[in-house]
Parts: structure tokens; C-alpha cells; sequence
């Protein structure tokens, strides 16, 4: 009977059931109390009819919203009210009501109907502006980007689009058809008789010059000229309207004729054709300087009526790119996106990209994602350089951006520098790409003649050369080299004094707060903590209780010092930390530079010093030798060749990387280095993840993502895990110096577990890492108050 009961209970109506269920003595009479206590079921509502009723075509926008929050991180559905329909255009920035807050997104796509049937959808606040920020390509790239790297497309796209700078937006605006005559077919020209005049972009007050002034098809008045903008693929103004070519330029064929396979790559270029490579570009080139190579490239792609991508790691190498692009190519057919930027003249390069004003894109990291129409070749100088990784997730790296895009959109791309990455050496190995090269013979007349202190030869003549920071045979060269022009010496860290010991046990010098390293800003200063900035004024080890200390290394000031004393009529000049030089003269003088922050010399350096070699060597990571040969080379490169006496010293002992500098075969230790990955399994010959946070949030994402249903068990085997275990102190003394994300960025106290698994199954892998880390934000099961950081491939892991 109770049974029975309950069963006829359970297949009443919801509403009948709240009903029985309230006091119906208390109740009686009060009808505005029940109908208050127990709410009317929603009427149904027929979501098709309403947008069909609007009578706006393709009536709903999915939209990306600006939320990193993993658990929001697809489209969403919303009606395209009437007056907004022409300015909601794929791509454009729009505001809209989410969560009950306003927020800001990207139209993905206009639909003409919806999965959503639960209630009417709601409508777009406003259209930011109807310049289409985001190509239908970028939405791809970010996409593949998330999956690749385990994060969100909002990280991504904050990432490709600068900030929005609404003034260029208004000038632009009214140049642009509207979504019916772009993207229905309805050929409406614009009129661009209102245009005004091309000015300077880098002022506030320029004006935007309209792409059909230059182009055959624009001037018909049949033809729009931004009708493009609706088909991916479809001709950019420069496409019916290539740049022409500096007459006085050097001709593609001799810049690469002194490369094997070089001739052959640039004529695949100039073809159109999807040719890939990565290069060891020639030091010392008295005709044609690696900057001379990459625009040489960049300028066959645009010729051909195809668009072209640069990235390079340094404002200052951009500088070198910029000025040898501007003589072969005319200067309104290029832009510059960099961080060193204004936000006017970096979004105004980015608008121009977009709407296929201009061919090539150069900069820095951030011009990985570009939005160059017709793109035809993306080119990387130097991806070996830790400053193309960015330290914000999803924390990818501008190599991997440039391949992804190469092989959605079936370019070619190149991969140039003095030296070669494991990387770059593993897509030569895998055939992905060819190897451009100059003959062993070149390289010898092109390179310095290079010795080595650390040989027995050397330490049979001078014993005390291993000792020795400086030694007798590194004195000698900079001493003859002085009356030819400059010379270099590298150091290992910039400041004066960036770390000590005790004089008496010789254990390093730590601080009392927070157990960082000491250091002194100069010679008359007090020791101070690297970390926290605590002042030791009466400094004791703690080890032994020794008062008096001694420098375990000099930085670059301090050395800077040392060097004026020794050369007492030779000018010092120092560019390390805050105070980099871009160029010196031909005049004698000594340069003291930290890696990266070499000045180019007017003619090349006569010589050049490497010190402190081998503490480049010890440095805690597993691509120490790799950074560490790249960076002899990169500063050995601005020595004249040998033919005219250009002589580079270094005091690194007898090792592979050592031999590679000394044969300058950058090559030949890339490959030995991605073996010997190989066989112990290390990355770049495995991917790797690496999953932080606090030990109950690590574990708990672990458990989730192995028990995960969508996770096939051969993945599961293959998979390598180790940990978690706790960050260590010298983690977070290296990562001061990154920009991460507040809510991500590890804290002490933090564990971490690292994942090895291979390309194979790599897709499958950091897509589940994705799906995992959504669920358990959807589901609120983080135990503590920050969410576990996920890093793909990172550099710091090893």
C-alpha cells in the first residue's frame, strides 16, 4: 500500500507534488502565498520561431567570451538584435550579458539556428566595433593552440589580439561592408572617395589608408575591396597588387647561393610552393648578414603575392630585420609588432595586417599570430633563445605557433640561426624539413679562427690558466687585437659582485631572512639578498662563523673594472642588465657584454673573449650545453673571419660543446644532443607536462585524469609519470624573473608531477589535460583555492 502510494506520488506533476507537500491548513485562503511558495512552470518556448520571427539572416552569434575560466571555454549562443546585425560581423569585438555581468568576446560565427531550447536566447549587448579583430584562421590556431598546450582559447586570443584602440576603430569602421553585403552575397560597394590620406601610423592623429587605393580590383566599383574578409583564402588587396622589389636590391639567388639546397628553397618561395627549412646561416658574411637572409625571403613571399610572417627574439635583432627589409621592399608594405611599441602603433599595424593592407609582419614573439591574409611563409630567427617562450599560459612557444600555422595553412616556413636547437634538429631528422647549410669550406673562410685555454696543449704552456679568469693566451689576443678595432668579452652575469662565499670554508653566502643568495652592487656597497633585498651589514657564515668573505664570481661591472685597470688607455664599455647597447664603432675599445646583450660592431670585433665558460656549462638544466653553444655562437658571429685576423678565445674545458664551437658545427652537437634525448627518453624527443599546485590539488587532478573514461588504457601504459614531488628553493629563485599568471604562478610550498609520453600519442594526452582540468572547475572539485598550473613542453621542467 505505501508502495503503491509512493509510485502514484512520483508520477504526479512537479507542481502537484510541491503542493502536497506544503501545510495545506496554513495555506488555505491565501492564494497569493501559495502561487508565491510555489512557482508557475515557465511556459514553453519555441526558440526557432522567435528568430525566425526577427527577420535577421543568421540571426545567432557564437561567441568566444573573454574568460580564461577552463569551464566556460567553448561558444555560446546569442541573438543578433536587427540594429546590430550589419556590424556583427565574424570576428568582431562584442558585449554581452554572461553570468549576469557584462563581459567582452569574439563572434566566432553567425548560425541561423541554435541547439538551445530551454529559454529565449539573449540578445547581444553591443558591437564594440565592426573590424573583424579575429580571422577565421586565428579561432583555428587558437584552437589547435589549447589543445596542444592543455589551456583555453581565451588565453590564447588575449594573446593574438593587442588591446583595442577604439579611435582607429571609428576611422576604420566606415570602410567596411556590413555582414549582408560581405557575407550574403549582396555586392554592395563601399565607397572610399571619403578616404582620408595616408599619414604617419605611429601618430594618434594618422588616418588609415584605404587598401583599394592601390589595388586594380579595388578601383572597379563593382568590387569591393574588403569582401575578402567573409571567405578565408579569398585575395587580400596586396594579392592583386604585389609590392614591387627595390631595383637596387641584391638578387634572391646570390644571397642564398652560398647555401646547399639554398637556391632551390628560395625559388620554392618565390613559387608559392610549401618548402620547409631549418638553416645555419653563415658567420662573418661580409655581403650578406643573417638579417640580409631572413628579408631576402620574407621579400620573395611578398613579391609573389603571398604573405609572410617574421619573429625574432630581441628588439634589437628586430631592428636589424627592419632595416634590411626597408631596402627591398617599399616601407608601407611592412609592419612592426613588438612590445616596445605604443598601443597605437602596435594595434595599428595589427588592423592593417588584418585587413590585408600589408604583405609582412615582423616583431617579436607576439607576431606569431599575425593575421596575414594569404600567408605563404613564417619564418623564425634563433628559436633556440628562451625569450620566444611566453610566460603566460598557455606558456607555448613561437617556434611551435610558426609550425602550426605552416601546416594548417600549407606554407612554407624557415628556421634560421648561427646554431641549431634540438628542435630545430628534430624536424630536419623527421623530414619535416630539409637542412640549408653552407660547405665545410665556406664556413672556415667565413668563421673566426678560434683557441681553446682549456686544451692540454694550452694548459701544458700555461699551468695556471685553469685557474686563471682571465688567461695569459685570452690577455695576448685582446692585447693585438686592440690595434685592429674592438674587442668582445662575454660574461656569464651582469652586475658586480652576483654572488660569494666564505673566505675560510668556502660555502656560499646566504641570507639570514630568507636563505637567498648575497650579492654586492659594487665595490664599496653592502651585501644585500638577492631574493628579498635584505641588507647584511654585519655579514657572518653561518657555517664556520667567518667574517671575511671572497667573490665566487665576477659579473659584468666588476669585470668591466678589472679590464679598465688592465687597459688603462682603452675606452670600457659595458652593456649588460638595464643598460644594453645596440651598436659600437669601429674604434678600439672593450665591450663587456652579457649573453644576448653583445653590441654590433661597425666592421665586425677584432677578437673576442668567452669567459666564464664553464659556469655556463654548470648550470642547473638539462639544455645548459645547448644554451651554452648557442650563445658562444651568437657572439662569436660578430667576429671578422679569420681572413682578416678575427681571432675568438674561450676558456671552456675540453667537451662536445667545446669541439662544436672550435669546428663551428652547431649541426653535428644538435644531432648528438636529440640522440642521446632519445635514448634516455628526455624531451625534445618525448613532449612532457608538467601539472603544479598543492600536493591534495595535484593529486587529486592525477587521479581524475588517469581514471578518466576517455583516456585509453594503451595511453595510459605509455604514459611515464614521476612524482609529485616539492619545488625545491632554486625553482623559485629562477622564476623571480617570469610573468606568470597570479593565480597560476607556483608558491612555495607547491608539488609537482611531470609526464613524459610521446608524439604518438601526444594529441590525445594534453587534449584529456584540457578536458580534465574543465571538469573538475565545473564541478568546484579543486581542494584548495588555486586551480594546478599546467605546462606543456616547458623549458624550466628540466
Amino acid at each position: 500500500m505505501t508502495q503503491s502510494s509512493s509510485e502514484s506520488n512520483s508520477s504526479a506533476p512537479l507542481g502537484a507534488q510541491q503542493e502536497s507537500l506544503q501545510q495545506l491548513d496554513l495555506l488555505q485562503g491565501f492564494p497569493a502565498l501559495r502561487d508565491a511558495l510555489i512557482p508557475a512552470a515557465p511556459e514553453p518556448v519555441n526558440v526557432a520561431a522567435e528568430l525566425e520571427a526577427s527577420g535577421v539572416p543568421n540571426p545567432v552569434a557564437r561567441v568566444r567570451v573573454d574568460s580564461t575560466l577552463p569551464q566556460v571555454d567553448r561558444t555560446f549562443d546569442y541573438r543578433v538584435p536587427a540594429e546590430l546585425s550589419e556590424d556583427a560581423v565574424p570576428g568582431a569585438r562584442v558585449r554581452v550579458l554572461f553570468n549576469g555581468h557584462e563581459m567582452t568576446g569574439y563572434i566566432e560565427e553567425r548560425a541561423a539556428t541554435t541547439d538551445w531550447t530551454r529559454t529565449s536566447l539573449l540578445p547581444l549587448k553591443s558591437v564594440l566595433s565592426r573590424v573583424p579583430s579575429v580571422a577565421p584562421e586565428i579561432f583555428a590556431l587558437a584552437e589547435a593552440l589549447a589543445d596542444r598546450y592543455a589551456s583555453t582559447v581565451a588565453n590564447v586570443l588575449r594573446l593574438a589580439v593587442p588591446p583595442r584602440i577604439a579611435a582607429l576603430d571609428k576611422k576604420y569602421a566606415p570602410l567596411l561592408p556590413g555582414y549582408e553585403s560581405a557575407y550574403l552575397g549582396d555586392s554592395a560597394p563601399v565607397s572610399t572617395s571619403d578616404t582620408p590620406e595616408h599619414a604617419d601610423p605611429e601618430h594618434a592623429e594618422s588616418e588609415p589608408a584605404a587598401a583599394s587605393a592601390t589595388s586594380s580590383a579595388a578601383t572597379s566599383s563593382a568590387t569591393d575591396p574588403y569582401a575578402w574578409l567573409a571567405t578565408p583564402g579569398a585575395p587580400a588587396p596586396f594579392v592583386l597588387d604585389p609590392p614591387a622589389l627595390n631595383p637596387d636590391a641584391p638578387d634572391a639567388a646570390s644571397v642564398f647561393s652560398d647555401y646547399e639546397n639554398g637556391a632551390e628553397f628560395i625559388e620554392d618561395v618565390a613559387a608559392g610552393a610549401a618548402t620547409r627549412a631549418v638553416m645555419t646561416v653563415l658567420p662573418g658574411h661580409l655581403e650578406h648578414t643573417w638579417a640580409d637572409v631572413l628579408a631576402t625571403a620574407l621579400a620573395a613571399a611578398a613579391a609573389s603575392g603571398r604573405g609572410a610572417i617574421a619573429v625574432v627574439p630581441t628588439a634589437k635583432n628586430l631592428d636589424l630585420l627592419e632595416a634590411a627589409l626597408a631596402e627591398r621592399l617599399p616601407a608601407d608594405s611592412f609592419v612592426r609588432l613588438s612590445s616596445d611599441s605604443t598601443p597605437h602603433t602596435r594595434y595599428h599595424g595589427f588592423v592593417k595586417a588584418r585587413l590585408g593592407q600589408v604583405p609582412v609582419v615582423i616583431g617579436t614573439r607576439a607576431a606569431a599570430y599575425a593575421p596575414v591574409a594569404n600567408l605563404g611563409l613564417v619564418v623564425c630567427w634563433d628559436d633556440g633563445d628562451s625569450s620566444l617562450v611566453e610566460q603566460r599560459a598557455p606558456y607555448c612557444h613561437a617556434r611551435d605557433v610558426l609550425l602550426l600555422r605552416a601546416s594548417a595553412e600549407n606554407t612554407a616556413a624557415l628556421f634560421a640561426g648561427f646554431s641549431m636547437s634540438s628542435e630545430a634538429a628534430r624536424l630536419v631528422r623527421t623530414r619535416w624539413a630539409s637542412h640549408v647549410r653552407a660547405p665545410r669550406a665556406l664556413v672556415r673562410d667565413y668563421s673566426p679562427r678560434i683557441f681553446s685555454t682549456g686544451s692540454e696543449f694550452e694548459l701544458a704552456r700555461d699551468p695556471l690558466a685553469a685557474m686563471a679568469r682571465i688567461p695569459h693566451l685570452a690577455f695576448e689576443h685582446a692585447r693585438r687585437a686592440l690595434a685592429r678595432g674592438p674587442v668582445l668579452v662575454q660574461v656569464a652575469r651582469s652586475g658586480y659582485i652576483p654572488s660569494f662565499s666564505c673566505e675560510r670554508c668556502r660555502m656560499p653566502a646566504r641570507c639570514g631572512v630568507c636563505s637567498g643568495p648575497l650579492s654586492v652592487a659594487s665595490g664599496s656597497s653592502v651585501p644585500s639578498c638577492s631574493w628579498c633585498g635584505h641588507l647584511a651589514q654585519q655579514w657572518r657564515c653561518s657555517e664556520c662563523g667567518f667574517t671575511h668573505w671572497r667573490y665566487s664570481a665576477a659579473g659584468a661591472t666588476r669585470t668591466a673594472e678589472e679590464l679598465g685597470r688592465a687597459f688603462p688607455n682603452v675606452p670600457v664599455i659595458s652593456s649588460a642588465g638595464d643598460h644594453v647597447r645596440a651598436s659600437v664603432g669601429p674604434e678600439p675599445a672593450l665591450v663587456v657584454a652579457t649573453p644576448g646583450a653583445e653590441p654590433v660592431a661597425f666592421g665586425g670585433y677584432a677578437a673576442a673573449l668567452l669567459l666564464d665558460a664553464d659556469k655556463m656549462l654548470r648550470f642547473d638544466s638539462l639544455r645548459a650545453p645547448e644554451a651554452a653553444l648557442r650563445r658562444w655562437l651568437n657572439a662569436a658571429a660578430l667576429v671578422r673571419p679569420a681572413a682578416l685576423e678575427g681571432t675568438v678565445v674561450t676558456t671552456a674545458s675540453p667537451s662536445p660543446v667545446e669541439q662544436a664551437l672550435v669546428r663551428w658545427d652547431p649541426a653535428w652537437f644538435a644531432r648528438q644532443e636529440l640522440e642521446e634525448r632519445a635514448q634516455t627518453g628526455l624531451p625534445p624527443a618525448v613532449r612532457t607536462a608538467a601539472v603544479t599546485g598543492a600536493e591534495a590539488d595535484v593529486r587529486a587532478f592525477m587521479e581524475e585524469f588517469l581514471g578518466s573514461s576517455a583516456l585509453p588504457e594503451r595511453v595510459r601504459e605509455q604514459l611515464r609519470i614521476v612524482g609529485p614531488v616539492p619545488l625545491d628553493q632554486g625553482y623559485f629563485a629562477w622564476s623571480e624573473s617570469l610573468e606568470e599568471d597570479s593565480e597560476e604562478a607556483p608558491v612555495q610550498g607547491d608539488w609537482r608531477t611531470l609526464m613524459f609520453f610521446s608524439y604518438g600519442i601526444a594529441q590525445q594526452v594534453t587534449r584529456e589535460l584540457r578536458a580534465t582540468r574543465a571538469t573538475i572547475a565545473a564541478l568546484k572539485k579543486n581542494v584548495g583555492e588555486r586551480p594546478v598550473q599546467i605546462r606543456c613542453d616547458g623549458l624550466d621542467v628540466l
